[in-house]
This record gives structure tokens, sequence and C-alpha cells, in this order.
């Protein structure tokens, strides 16, 4: 391991932020000679959040009912999924996809965000919408929020369901970051993965039974998620996911009149050309040194880049292999590994003296109750100091066209 000895001062806010972020932006891979038939196309690593392949992936396009993936997590992040949602005259009878909801029915919050991504109910999404954010325009508000929060810099909503409308848009790669993100959630990774769902009608004798959109899952091996999109103006649009020997990859197309084919060659490729390695584990000792690393941290390499991978040390003021004393207000932290691939940070890691490790911290999707509590996010600096400040309080179906 190649280091190098900086010592700096931290304020308490970033040692507080060096323990919550996660891996920085990171580098973006060259693009290959993979093609697709689609006018915009991306493919990112979930456990890293680097992007493996972009074609036109900055591009401002319209996205169909890939939308519902921002409404879901959105609705997850900030509702109850035990909460009555009743069905309003706006999304009665609501245009496009539809889960036929009767006005007035009420149905529980987390059984409609199934419906509203295995058969993309656009009645769904008013309604959770209206529920959740007091009125449409409120949840659009909270929509547009995440997004800046998540830095996803191509990307504005103007409804919750992806009809076309005037400044609704967003880019292959915010929507491939966008699902990194919200599959680190439990509760929507076990909505988007699921192929069949079943719920209580109250008007019928038979049971509501939806049968996910998504091809993918019967058609490619591990995959588990995540929708389809299709409008007259946007066609057909798919972001999928799949998991293989313990990476999760996300590929994301649209306007592609052969997704399902194309979306098998992205990931194919992200398999075999980028496979996840961990690069760190949580409690391993530095050399030289009586500290140890606070988190796991994995990486995903083409052949031949793990050769530039370097790590830099960055210690506390103070902070050297013989002294003992940690401060209360440091939370025991000592420094960080500052990881580079061709003098580029991808991430960083934490450092602790072994008697002064904290628990572990659970993953972000831990930390999710199942009654979809506010998260505790750290995808931007942003969403990690708004979290900081949050601890420190506490401490104190069919193949064409498919939608």
């Amino acid at each position: 391991m190649k280091t190098m000895n900086r010592k700096c001062p931290f304020t308490l806010i970033l040692c507080v932020l060096l323990l919550l972020l996660g891996p920085l932006p990171s580098l973006r891979a060259e693009n290959s000679s993979i093609n697709t038939h689609a006018m915009a196309a991306s493919l990112i690593d979930v456990e890293s959040g680097r992007i493996l392949y972009s074609s036109r992936g900055d591009e401002r396009m319209r996205i169909a009912s890939l939308t519902k993936i921002m409404t879901a997590i959105v609705a997850i992040e900030n509702g109850d999924l035990n909460d009555v949602v009743k069905v309003g005259k706006n999304a009665y009878a609501k245009e496009g996809s539809s889960l036929f909801l009767k006005l007035g029915e009420e149905m529980t919050l987390e059984t409609m965000l199934y419906g509203l991504m295995l058969r993309s109910g656009n009645d769904a999404a008013s309604a959770i919408a209206e529920h959740i954010g007091g009125s449409e325009e409120g949840f659009i508000y909270l929509m547009n929020a995440k997004a800046q929060l998540l830095n996803l810099t191509n990307t504005h909503f103007a409804n919750p369901h992806g009809l076309d409308a005037e400044g609704h848009y967003s880019s292959a790669n915010d929507l491939a970051v966008l699902t990194a993100y919200a599959l680190h959630n439990p509760v929507f990774k076990e909505i988007v993965k699921t192929q069949v769902k079943t719920a209580d009608n109250p008007y019928e004798k038979w049971d509501y039974k939806w049968s996910n959109k998504n091809k993918m899952l019967r058609m490619y091996e591990g995959a588990d998620g995540v929708k389809t999109g299709y409008t007259k103006k946007a066609l057909r649009c798919l972001v999928s996911s799949a998991t293989r020997n313990g990476q999760q990859l996300v590929a994301v197309t649209l306007n592609d009149g052969d997704d399902w084919n194309d979306h098998a060659s992205l990931l194919n490729f992200g398999f075999n050309h980028y496979p996840l390695k961990t690069l760190i584990e949580r409690g391993d000792k530095v050399s030289g040194y009586d500290l140890v690393t606070g988190k796991d941290f994995s990486y995903p390499f083409s052949e031949g880049e793990q050769e530039r991978f370097v790590t830099k040390m960055v210690l506390q003021s103070g902070a050297d292999s013989s002294s003992t004393k940690v401060r209360v207000a440091d939370f025991g932290l000592r420094g960080a590994l500052v990881l580079e691939l061709g003098g580029r940070e991808i991430g960083r890691v934490p450092l602790y003296s072994p008697d002064a490790l904290p628990p572990e911290q659970p993953a972000y999707g831990k930390r999710l109750s199942t009654a979809g509590a506010a998260a505790y996010p750290a995808a931007t600096w942003l969403e990690a100091l708004g979290s900081a400040l949050r601890a420190l309080f506490q401490i104190m179906g069919g193949e064409a066209p498919h939608d």
C-alpha cells in the first residue's frame, strides 16, 4: 500500500462527513466498441457509482415512465408504507398506463408502489404524489429537490408519472445515478425485482394480480429490476439491473427499438470488463501505523487499471502512530485514506485507532425501516452535510410498447 503522510486539521463536520460520505464521483470509463440502437445509453456500477459506459449520456431527453423511479424513491423516503392512500379526482382515470383504480379507492402506500413500478400505473403515481406531497405540485417540488441533492444536473420533473410535458426530462447518466442510489434502499430494491404481485381488490371477487412489464427479469440471468417506459414521443425507454458474483450493474437506454437485446449486451459488457474488486475491508490495519480502516471499499477495474490505483494518507493534526488519546469531538476519527485512480480521487476511507473503531455504520439500505422512514443519504457533499447534522442531533407485462 502506497501512503503519504500529510497532516492537516479537520473540523467536527468534516470528521463526520468522512464517516458518512461514500465514494466521490468516479472516473468514467472510455467508450468501447460496444454499440446499441438507443439514442442515449449509460451503464453504472451500483456499489461504486462508476459510469462504465456512456453514449450521449448527458443529453436531455424525454424519459416516459422511467420518471417513476424518482416517484417511488421519494415516496419511500418521505412516507409510511402502512399509510392508506386514497384515489382522488386527479388520479382517477389518468390517461396512459393504469391500474384502473376506482374513484375513492383506498390502498396502502406499499401496495400502490408495487402497482406503480410493476404495471406503471399513472393513476397510482398521481395518488401517491397527492398523498405524500399534499398536492401533485408539492410532490413535484420534492422530486426536483431530490434531483438537486443527487446532483442530477440534466434532470427536471413536471409530473410524477412521465407523460410527455414541457420541462420534463432527464439523461441516461442521470437516470443511472438515480437508480444506483435508489437500489441501496431495501424497499425499492424488493419492489422492482418482484415479478408478480397480488393485492386485495375491494370491488371485485378476485384479487389484483400485477405482472412486471420488465421482461429482463425473465430473460437475463441475475436480473433484478428496474423499470420500463414508453410514450409516443419518448418511444421505448428502459432501466434494467442485474447482479452477478456480488456485483450489481444498472443499464439505461432512451429511445431504443431493440432495448431487451441492447441491455443484455450492456450488462454482459460490464460484468466481463469491469468486475468489482474489494480493495479494503473494515478493520484492516494500516502498515506502519496503529490505525485501522473504518469501512469496506470496492471498485470495478478494467484490465490493467488497478496498476494505477494508489492510496494517500491524510492524518488529523496530532494523530500519529504512537498517540492513543482520542478527542470525543472527533468521534475517534484519526484521518482518512484517499483513494486515487490515475491521479483522480475515487473515494476515501476513514481511519481510527484500533480501540476507537466505532460500531459498523450500516449500509444506506439497512438504515431504512420498512415503514419508509426518511433516509440518511450521503451521495453528495450537500446530502452528507445534512446527514451529518441529523446524526449529530440524534446523538443528541407486454413487449411492445412497454410502460
